[in-house]
């Protein structure tokens, strides 16, 4: 959400109005009088660099968004964004590697926060083997590559189910972040080239599944129909802006077959994207 060339005081009141929280509201939170939060939305007081940061953890500001409150204050960034690749994030690097692979045979990615691909297992084959590969094409959008006709979406059964679940999410997502680039994917998912396509055969879209707790992904493949509910993780107290964005999503069978027919493929060596 950056928003340049504002004051800090009014980038403190949009993100506490963002959240839903009085003034009083956040003092409590924060510890502080409510006078001297008005005081600071409105520039009649100036915050300490301690101040900012302290009141950015209670307000839960993503760390990119953090750096720019205390650029608007005068101050220098205080939270480092290097490449995945960097040596200094060799570690994490490694970390993500080794949760995709002991994840097989079920299949797990890892995004960035705008839903980029960044690396996945050998098991995400088998879901792209019908994948238009111009939708492959780097940067490759997890999202858009789901819903697209030309993606996943002719292939999942439960289409506007997983659809419904899908921007719900990335609405949930838009609240926390007020990211610029995720509303316009939101947008574009509503409509648009990524909506249009009818779910495949195989039987109407159910309701409810999974005793209604999750909501499933079921995808025909040339080796049979897989359900699939998937798990989010994040890296815990990230003090870099790229680790704080990046997320693994892990899909785990949804019933008895999906996951017999995983291991199955994986036991017998059959290429999952063909």
């Amino acid at each position: 959400m950056t928003l340049p060339n504002r004051p800090v005081g009014e980038l403190l009141r949009t993100w506490r109005q963002r959240r839903s929280l009085s003034q009083l509201d956040l003092a409590c939170r924060a510890d502080v009088s409510a006078r001297h939060v008005s005081f600071l939305e409105t520039g009649r007081s100036k915050p300490s660099r301690e101040m900012l940061l302290h009141l950015a953890e209670e307000l839960d500001i993503p760390l990119r968004e953090r750096n720019a409150l205390l650029t608007a204050a005068g101050f220098a960034p205080v939270y480092s964004e290097e490449r995945l690749d960097a040596p200094a994030l060799r570690a994490a690097r490694e970390a993500v590697d080794l949760v995709l692979a002991g994840h097989e045979p079920y299949p797990a990615l890892a995004v960035d926060r705008h839903w980029t691909l960044i690396t996945a297992n050998r098991a995400v084959g088998m879901l792209l083997a019908e994948v238009s590969p111009e939708l492959l094409q780097p940067p490759v959008n997890v999202l858009r590559l789901s819903l697209h006709p030309a993606g996943l979406g002719r292939n999942i059964i439960n289409l506007e189910q997983w659809r419904a679940h899908v921007l719900a999410r990335l609405q949930r997502q838009i609240d926390v972040s007020a990211d610029e680039t995720l509303a316009a994917l939101h947008e574009e998912l509503r409509g648009g080239a990524t909506h249009g396509g009818a779910a495949p055969s195989g039987g109407p879209a159910r309701e409810q599944d999974f005793a209604g707790v999750v909501v499933p992904m079921r995808l025909k493949t040339r080796h049979g129909v897989l359900s699939f509910f998937s798990t989010t993780t994040v890296f815990g107290t990230p003090l870099d802006i790229t680790l704080s964005e990046l997320a693994i999503e892990s899909f785990f069978p949804a019933d008895r077959p999906t996951a017999e027919l995983l291991r199955r493929v994986a036991e017998n060596g059959v290429r999952t994207d063909a």
